[in-house]
């Protein structure tokens, strides 16, 4: 698998490339966005090393789909579509810069992972996990037609959410919903 760059309406959506490793860990630093990926926010290091396993695991293992997204030009966010079996298949995760939260870019980005998870990897479902408490990311995520199925009960005691999107089994490859 080779990461395709994806565009939407205004975003553009491309591999990383090493001259984004500011732009990355700029992005993860921000506790405003880094409280809902993953472990929460990490260190600079860490975030460092992640970004290094980018391309020292993940493009050269031809692990999973990763880009880096932008808007005009400019570095905006993350994006990536992977197998999690937390999930119980491919889920979808994306983080934006807080600058760039509450004008859309965040549906594009979920439409784009979900239509290329349908059409170029050929899924029948797309998964996402959420933090209970990330109610934009949640309503988000239902205003274009994912739905809730279970949750999880984290170590920490919080609860993550798992959403899943379908395609219609009339429509399979074409990306639309069930």
């Amino acid at each position: 698998m080779t990461t395709l760059a994806l565009h939407t309406a205004r975003l553009r959506l491309e591999p990383y490339t090493p001259a984004d490793e500011e732009d990355f860990v700029a992005l993860f630093q921000d506790t405003r966005v880094s409280r809902w990926m993953g472990e929460g926010p990490q260190t600079e290091a860490e975030d460092r090393a992640l970004f290094g396993r980018v391309f020292s695991k993940v493009y050269a293992q031809d692990l999973f789909d990763v880009w880096a997204v932008r808007h005009e030009g400019t570095f905006m966010g993350h994006a990536e579509i992977k197998p999690s079996p937390e999930a119980g298949g491919h889920e979808i995760v994306y983080a934006l810069a807080a600058t760039a939260w509450g004008q859309g870019f965040g549906t594009e980005i979920a439409q784009a992972l979900t239509g290329y998870g349908f059409d170029e990897l050929g899924l029948t479902e797309v998964h996402a996990t959420v933090a209970a408490e990330n109610t934009a990311s949640l309503v988000l995520l239902e205003r274009i037609g994912f739905r809730h199925v279970r949750d999880i009960a984290e170590d920490d005691g919080g609860t993550t959410r798992v959403l899943t999107r379908s395609v219609a089994p009339e429509a399979a490859g074409s990306g639309q919903p069930r």
